[in-house]
């Protein structure tokens, strides 16, 4: 299995977390307008914890989320990538997660980064379908999946991510058959 360690895009640069972005993971995870759907800010020791837990996923699976930056500048923006998931919606699922700082909200970044990581998904993975689980009031990150070719497929008020989701995904035969939106 090829590792994602970094993709680039026209914009965007994405690579893998370091332990020195610590003071990026903060600023991001700690901005209540960017941790609106999730159930709590982080401080800087949960901001060390998720960096740790990416470097373990990119040891055991190859993939975890990335960390994006501006390619004119090299400006930190946010981080997207992939995650696995053993039991959210009853089943093993690789999922497309995508989190931008505020300033870098609207500008079609997530939508830019979170396609290339859907692709490389299919074309390194081999999973039949790639999904995005989404917080049923987060309309932004829905138009972000739906931009990238996912529908939704199912609500899921009881799931281990502790709030009601809306699963979004996209099939690999309708993506091979052109019949999804790139």
């Amino acid at each position: 299995m090829a590792a994602l360690e970094r993709l680039q895009t026209e914009r965007l640069r994405l690579r893998r977390y370091r332990k020195d972005d610590v003071e990026n993971a903060l600023r991001l995870m700690s901005d209540p307008r960017v941790m609106r759907y999730y159930p709590e800010l982080l401080d800087r020791a949960g901001a060390t914890r998720m960096i740790d837990n990416a470097l373990r996923a990119y040891e055991k699976r190859g993939y975890s989320v990335l960390v994006v930056e501006n390619r004119e500048d090299g400006a930190f923006l946010g981080h997207v990538g992939l995650l696995h998931w053993d039991d959210v919606d009853g089943r093993e699922d690789v999922e497309v997660a995508y989190m931008l700082v505020p300033e870098a909200w609207g500008h079609g970044y997530a939508t830019e980064a979170a396609r290339a990581c859907r692709d490389w998904a299919f074309e390194n993975l081999d999973p039949d379908r790639v999904v995005s689980f989404i917080a049923v009031e987060n309309e932004p990150s829905m138009r972000v999946a739906e931009r990238n070719g996912m529908q939704r497929t199912r609500r899921l008020d009881e799931n281990r991510l502790g709030q009601p989701i809306y699963v979004y995904a996209i099939e690999r035969i309708d993506r091979e058959s052109g019949t999804a939106p790139s």
